[in-house]
């Protein structure tokens, strides 16, 4: 009996170390069952390793090995094992796939336009404690001020509002919007996490945090939105949301010492199509009603694993779960009924040269959105807007790969980060070209301004804190 049992077990854990692999694409609820397991098996394949060598020690103790089944179950477990050591080794490609992503976007010295400030704040390395003890996820140096009203909640909305919570230094760090060598303090970039959950489902709770996390602690002001959901929305409500949203951070953006000229937008999955929308649709009056007039122009997106074609016009779905969720859900009618809306909600079909900087990120083994649409949507920027496109297909990860911290995760965020203080020291820079020649009273920080005013360069402390944590 107990080597019978050690045999299914065994077999359980195989099996779910085999679907990390080899997702199920061709089928709606198989996809999601897929998903689950590939995603916990592959981001978290150590701490796989050691339950199942827990539970082999605890079969062997009681006598599993007396019988054939038992040694069946321990050979299994074996190959099990360094199966889950080459999804680890696989993550760990993700470090070279974003860096190749990073200099075919930004180009090879994308680096060295980074100001030295921010440079300092890169990680030197993986914070392997953070990968081995993920939860919970929290910073000593952010505080998170929580529940902020942006909007009401519409007709059929939530009852108290929309809410958003803001994440920010604890203490000033120099750096974007510290104090560095007594000069005024410069505004904060902001980061807008939007979440996923295939507009149905989720909250401003428990995506994007170990990217808010790591921006926030390095002097940004991130915030995570809540947005009316299906099937009580219906599309655009959701966009339309994101919007105001938008609008909210540009007129309190001084009561947080942030910049309302640069609002990056990032989330992923449904988030990822909210983000991106937003991005292509600056001042959109079908997606800003009674608000047409105020500027909702973002300076960049980053979305991770999202949805860009709800007409799959490339045909990259292999089932009609997507079709049939929207129709249902959230368009609230079919492709045939309403072509139109499913074009105007899609990024794909809003692509201009007037785009803001991209950096699409997506796992090559996503069971819920095929990669195919982060190929397509790529491809479409890429051939014609203005500013950079990168795009990473990271090798080995799932949907979601990204919410809590693995060696995959880690590695993708700092290229997140680095892509980030990119495109804000470029706009740093724009802004004293505009402003003309820098001053230490300018506040606006160009390499110009660190040379000739010799200004003391950034150290990061931890503040320990005690208030409220994520």
């Amino acid at each position: 009996m107990i080597a019978t049992s050690f045999l299914v077990v065994s077999l359980i854990g195989a099996w779910f170390t085999f679907n990390a692999f080899n997702p199920m694409l061709a089928h709606r609820r198989r996809s999601i069952i897929s998903f689950f397991a590939g995603w916990l098996t592959a981001e978290l394949a150590l701490h796989q390793i050691a339950w199942q060598v827990l539970a082999a020690v605890v079969f062997v103790w009681l006598g599993a090995l007396a019988a054939w089944p038992g040694q069946v179950a321990l050979g299994i477990c074996v190959a099990s094992w360094a199966a889950l050591l080459l999804l680890f080794r696989r993550a760990s490609q993700a470090e070279t796939v974003v860096e190749d992503a990073l200099r075919r976007g930004l180009g090879d010295d994308y680096r060295a336009r980074i100001l030295r400030e921010f440079v300092e704040m890169l990680p030197a390395s993986v914070n392997w404690r953070e990968i081995a003890l993920p939860f919970p996820m929290r910073d000593p140096r952010v505080e998170r001020i929580r529940d902020i009203a942006y909007a009401d909640g519409g007709r059929r909305g939530r009852k108290r509002g929309l809410k958003l919570d803001l994440y920010r230094p604890r203490e000033a760090p120099p750096g974007p919007g510290g104090d560095v060598a007594g000069a005024p303090r410069r505004p904060r970039p902001i980061l807008l996490q939007i979440h996923g959950g295939a507009w149905v489902v989720g909250s401003k709770n428990e995506q994007g945090i170990p990217l808010m996390l790591r921006m926030a602690s390095h002097g940004w002001l991130c915030a995570a939105i809540d947005y009316r959901l299906s099937p009580h929305a219906t599309f655009p409500d959701q966009i339309v949301d994101v919007k105001r949203a938008i609008r909210w951070l540009k007129e309190h953006a001084a009561e947080y010492g942030a910049d309302p000229d640069f609002i990056v937008v990032t989330g992923g999955s449904a988030g990822g199509h909210l983000s991106s929308l937003a991005a292509l649709t600056p001042n959109a009056p079908e997606f800003q009603p009674g608000f047409e007039d105020d500027d909702t122009t973002v300076q960049g997106c980053v979305s991770f694993y999202g949805v860009y074609d709800f007409t799959n016009r490339e045909g990259v779905y292999r089932h009609t779960g997507m079709q049939d969720l929207l129709a249902r859900w959230v368009m609230k009618g079919s492709l045939e009924e309403a072509r139109a809306r499913y074009e105007q909600a899609s990024p794909l079909y809003r692509v201009s040269a007037d785009a803001p900087p991209f950096f699409l990120v997506h796992g090559d083994l996503d069971s819920l959105v095929p990669v195919g649409e982060a190929r397509s949507l790529h491809q479409a920027l890429r051939q014609v807007s203005q500013q950079p496109v990168a795009y990473a297909e990271i090798p080995g990860a799932q949907h979601a790969f990204e919410i809590f911290p693995s060696l995959r995760s880690a590695l993708a965020i700092d290229g997140v980060e680095r892509f980030l203080f990119v495109v804000y020291s470029e706009h740093l820079q724009r802004a004293e070209a505009r402003s003309g020649a820098a001053s230490p009273g300018d506040g606006i920080g160009s390499e110009a301004l660190h040379r000739g005013a010799q200004l003391v360069e950034p150290v990061l402390e931890e503040v320990p804190g005690t208030g409220d944590h994520p």
